[in-house]
């Protein structure tokens, strides 16, 4: 990327009426045959909120990813949109075929905006030199950076971002995750985000999920450091973290299902790395109805 981008009534404390959450997801489980890949998940996502979803290898991230999206239907439980929900993606892995030449600018074209709109986002996100190049000849980092603009040129209300750091130096992961953070205020969108980087989690997000199959713990960063949950799948090395002054009552919009004791995963230190792989191409998710419990 080139650019890094209370009142008083009576004497008694009145707080703000908490937003209603983009999604919903209430007392979910997806079970694979005979293999249940997600317990009884229960979360919110809020307007303009950043959440970061961690967890080992084989967690469930991506199912609960496809679930929030709506393209994987739970097997029991629901998925609630409240309003008009307007989703951008980055996913892991963009496959595209060898034999469907598509040019970047072909890619931007496929979406209708403004042309100061999409020059801007096409700045912001170091995609403007790229527009004449062959979606199959960018590499790594350019398809990321390309796919984020894309993302954004819907003008999502939520962003899901699945491993968006995949393929990119350091300099342009630093640049990248600072921009990231920017957008709830710059856009007026949340962002779900897939991560590996814990350092990212602890320092730019407002509220971490750690799963395994099921909820382990979530809350904010300095709450999920200290919970022996996440302590036993990561280890209890320090990770540096910064507080964030956003004292929205995220607590009130989820009733996210907690298991803190007597865990039966594996504790073994993970190595995350990319697990799922969606096309693209197909038109922005988009949905105001509401999916009733199986």
């Amino acid at each position: 990327m080139n650019k890094p981008i209370t009142t008083h009534q009576h004497d008694a404390v009145v707080l703000p009426a908490s937003p209603a959450p983009l999604v919903t997801i209430d007392q979910v489980s997806v079970r694979f045959e005979q293999r249940l890949v997600l317990n009884n998940i229960s979360m919110a996502i809020a307007p303009r909120e950043i959440v970061s979803l961690i967890g080992p290898n084989g967690a469930g991230k991506s199912t609960l990813v496809k679930v929030v999206l709506g393209l994987q239907k739970p097997s029991s439980g629901s998925r609630q949109i409240h309003g008009e929900l307007k989703i951008g993606y980055v996913p892991q892995r963009f496959h595209l075929s060898k034999s469907m030449p598509l040019r970047v600018r072909d890619l931007f074209d496929l979406i209708r905006t403004t042309p100061d709109f999409r020059n801007q986002i096409l700045e912001e996100t170091g995609s403007e030199n790229l527009l004449n190049r062959d979606v199959q000849d960018l590499s790594g980092g350019e398809r990321q950076r390309v796919l984020l603009a894309r993302a954004l040129l819907i003008r999502p209300n939520l962003l899901v971002l699945d491993e968006p750091m995949q393929g990119l130096d350091i300099h342009s992961e630093e640049e990248l995750y600072a921009y990231v953070r920017t957008l709830p205020e710059r856009y007026g969108c949340a962002v779900l985000m897939v991560s590996h980087d814990l350092q990212w989690v602890m320092q730019g997000t407002q509220r971490v999920i750690c799963l395994n199959h099921h909820i382990c713990c979530s809350g904010t960063p300095a709450k999920v450091l200290q919970d022996p949950a996440y302590q036993a799948i990561f280890g209890t090395e320090r990770v540096p973290y910064e507080h964030h002054h956003d004292h929205c009552r995220h607590e009130d919009l989820h009733h996210e299902h907690h298991h803190h004791e007597n865990c039966d995963h594996g504790h073994d230190l993970p190595h995350i790395h990319p697990e799922v792989a969606i096309d693209l191409l197909d038109a922005p998710l988009k949905t105001t109805e509401k999916e009733t419990k199986q």
